[in-house]
Formats: C-alpha cells, sequence, structure tokens
C-alpha cells in the first residue's frame, strides 16, 4: 500500500496537532510500546521464523539460495509433469498501490473471463500487490472473492484512527485490526492448503516485507511456509499478508517471533515498498543460471500490473512544511515505483522474457476523496476489468521507450 503516502492524509487536520504533540514528546521522553529484543545482527541469515529453512531469501545477499529453490521448483514441476519439453512459464509481479489494487483485481478478473488468462508459474506481490497475489496465484476460481475484496470495503474494514496522543507516542497513526480480520476471513486453512498443493507442483508465490531491525528487504516463500505443516503457518502467513501492506507511520509494524540458539527474538516487519514497489524474477537468478540454455529452455512471458499511474500527476504544492515534505515523499514513491518497472524490463531482456506491463492511464479521472474510498474502488475496478476483458492490452516497454516514429529507442529498437 506505499504508492499512496497514507500517513498524511488519514486526516489531514490533525497534523498541527500532531507536530505540537511530537515536539511535547520529545521533550517527555514517553516510552514506546514493548517489544521483544531484535534478532542481533550477526545472527540475522540464522534466524529462521517456525524453524523454515526455506521460508524467506534476504533479496540482497541470498542469491545462491534463491537459485536453489528456483532449481527445486524445477524439479518438483518435471515431477508433476513428466516431458523432455519445458512448457511455456508465465510470471506475474503485482505492485503495491494502497486502493490502486482495485485496478489490478478488475484487470485479473475481466482476463480469467476472457478466458486467456494463463496460470502463472510465478506470483509475487509487494504491499496491496501481496493481498491480491494469493487469489491471482490460485487462479480464475477465487476472481469472486477478489471482486468482493476490492468493490465492497471501505476505510473501517482497513483501519481504525487513533486519538492523536495515543498515536504519537504509540507505533503508527492508525491501527490494522480490522485490516488483520479481513485477511484472516480469507486466508484461511483451504487456501493456505491449496498453496501447499501448488507449490508441490513447483509453482511459486514469493511476498515482499522490509525488516526495518535489518534494514534490509525480505522475500518470503508462502508456498514452502503452506506446504511445511508446522502448527503456525497459518498465522505466519496472515502476519506477512499485513506486514508487507503496513505502510511506516500509517499502520504499525509486525512483530515476527523467531527463535535462535533457545532465546526468543522479534523481527519488525513494515511494507514491502519501502525497498521496492515491484519485483518478478530475482535477478540473481538470471545472473547464476543461463535461461536460455538448453537445458532451461522454455517459452517465457512476463507481466507486470503497476497498481498506479506512471505519468507525474501535477498539484500546487502550499509552501507549509508538512504539505512540502508530503509532496516530495510521494515523489520520490512515484519513480521508484518507475524504476521497477524498467529495472524488470531490462531484466526480462536479458533473460529472454518476454515482457508485458499494465497500469493505470491517464484516461481514469473518478474522483478520489478517501482513502479506500467504496465508490472509488469501484469504479477502478471496473476500468481494470475493461482492460482485461478486452485483452487485455499490454505494453511491450515501459513509457520511457516509447519514441516518436522514427527514433530509435535505447533498446536499438527502431520505430515505424
Amino acid at each position: 500500500m506505499s504508492d499512496t503516502f497514507i500517513w498524511l492524509t488519514l486526516r489531514p487536520t490533525r497534523w498541527r496537532a500532531v507536530a505540537a504533540l511530537f515536539l511535547l514528546g520529545g521533550m517527555a521522553g514517553c516510552a514506546a510500546p514493548a517489544r521483544l529484543a531484535a534478532v542481533p545482527t550477526e545472527a540475522a541469515q540464522r534466524a529462521q521464523p517456525l524453524g523454515i529453512p526455506n521460508a524467506r531469501f534476504w533479496a540482497d545477499t541470498d542469491g545462491p539460495a534463491m537459485v536453489r529453490e528456483a532449481r527445486a521448483a524445477l524439479e518438483r514441476e518435471r515431477a508433476a509433469n513428466p516431458s523432455s519439453v519445458l512448457a511455456p512459464a508465465s510470471y506475474l509481479g503485482l505492485s503495491g498501490g494502497s486502493d490502486n489494487g482495485a485496478f489490478g483485481a478488475g484487470l485479473l478478473v475481466g482476463w480469467s473471463e476472457v478466458g486467456t488468462r494463463p496460470e502463472f508459474k510465478l506470483v509475487t506481490g509487494i504491499s496491496t500487490g501481496s493481498l491480491i497475489a494469493p487469489f491471482a496465484f490460485l487462479g480464475p476460481s477465487y476472481d469472486a472473492q477478489l471482486r468482493e475484496v476490492y468493490t465492497t470495503i471501505g476505510p473501517a474494514d482497513v483501519y481504525e484512527e487513533r486519538w492523536v496522543p495515543s498515536a504519537v507516542f504509540s507505533d503508527a497513526l492508525a491501527g490494522t485490526d480490522p485490516l488483520f480480520r479481513l485477511i484472516s476471513r480469507y486466508a484461511n486453512e483451504r487456501m493456505l492448503d491449496e498453496i501447499a498443493r501448488e507449490y508441490q507442483r513447483g509453482r511459486l508465490l514469493l511476498i515482499g516485507t522490509t525488516n526495518l531491525d535489518a534494514q534490509r528487504p525480505v522475500i518470503w516463500n508462502i508456498g514452502a511456509i503452506a506446504a511445511s505443516g508446522r502448527p503456525g503457518a497459518l498465522d505466519l502467513f496472515r502476519k506477512l499478508l499485513l506486514a508487507s501492506a503496513s505502510v511506516p507511520g500509517a499502520f504499525p509494524p509486525v512483530l515476527i517471533d523467531v527463535e535462535l540458539d533457545g532465546h526468543q527474538y522479534q523481527e519488525m516487519h513494515v511494507d514491502g515498498g519501502a525497498v521496492a514497489q515491484t519485483f518478478l524474477i530475482p535477478s540473481a537468478v538470471g545472473e547464476a543460471v543461463n535461461l536460455r540454455a538448453k537445458e532451461h529452455a522454455r517459452q517465457r512471458t512476463a507481466y507486470v500490473i503497476r497498481n498506479a499511474r506512471l505519468d507525474p500527476e501535477w498539484a500546487s504544492t502550499d509552501r507549509r512544511l508538512l504539505s512540502i515534505t508530503g509532496r516530495a515523499i510521494a515523489t520520490m514513491i512515484h519513480y521508484s515505483g518507475y524504476n521497477d518497472v524498467v529495472r524488470i524490463y531490462f531484466t526480462s531482456q536479458r533473460d529472454g522474457v518476454d515482457y508485458n506491463l499494465a497500469y493505470i492511464g491517464q484516461d481514469f479521472t473518478a474522483p478520489h476523496k478517501q482513502n479506500f474510498d467504496t465508490a472509488y474502488m469501484q469504479a477502478l475496478f471496473e476500468y481494470g476489468y475493461a482492460q482485461g476483458h478486452h485483452g487485455p492490452v499490454w505494453h511491450k516497454r515501459p513509457p520511457i521507450f516509447a519514441q516518436p516514429d522514427g527514433y530509435e529507442t535505447l533498446t536499438g529498437e527502431v520505430g515505424r
């Protein structure tokens, strides 16, 4: 949900009081909410939630482990579908975007109804994309639930605002008990069992969070967690979905329990969008394995759904601290997301993967009165549904490479 700077927009009129209380709180030295000790930095690599060795990967250092998991998935796929030729593989990356996730949800449902939506070998998600990802991974049979989530909820189904002094001296402006209840309603034992079944067929479901203690991105292997059979697997699954969507400052971080050398610790996880808005095939896999080589050769297609616009949104900015700060942060987040789709494009070109990108266009103009505005989400869902139902129409490269006729692009291709 990181694409919208929620914590500045929950209720803008609160901010003068918040700023004053923050200053008073700093002088008073109020105590922070309690937590267990963080995992020591030298032990972070060995910490394994629920003792599952491949439950998660550090996105910045675990390249070899991710390659091993990819190879193991290929072995499971070949065992489930013995053939000398690998079947075509489709990959889906779902970005953050707060309530703009209604776009991706609508596109997937419309695409299903056309009958051309593939079964994805890999599905990844960050923030609102992580909430869509399990539904997308399990296929059209979950479309009705996906539609329900993104067209019937409102603000009260996602967060509950806190009294200003309580918020300032706590860990967030709003509580997310309603969102956790919503997640728990759909992320149930049946969903987890079906994810485990698909994992055994060689398919992967990955979602991203950010470990604030370690200041590192984490990729969670949801299929491995589901297939582990550990008693706490369902609760961990739900917490990870919540963590991936927990915008720092707006929503509380999620504490993940780990045991190491007989000691109990807690990791603090927040929105994966603090590091990246979208990811797909980890670049380490393509760097370590030649995906074009004969033993790995197959038709590969990447679909990236950006739950946001890619063009800048003009706004007159007041000459006030919070207005300037909020606008600057929103701009940084916007270009973080833009850079992600460009990075995935270049990685796809390197690995011989057909690249396809969908995003919210300038033609969508429905009013957005508040975060998680039901009418706005319904309109955006229908906009995405129409795109999916008509094809959908995919962009073969990010907008930065869309050149006028006759101009050469940075990829060396020439226009008409």
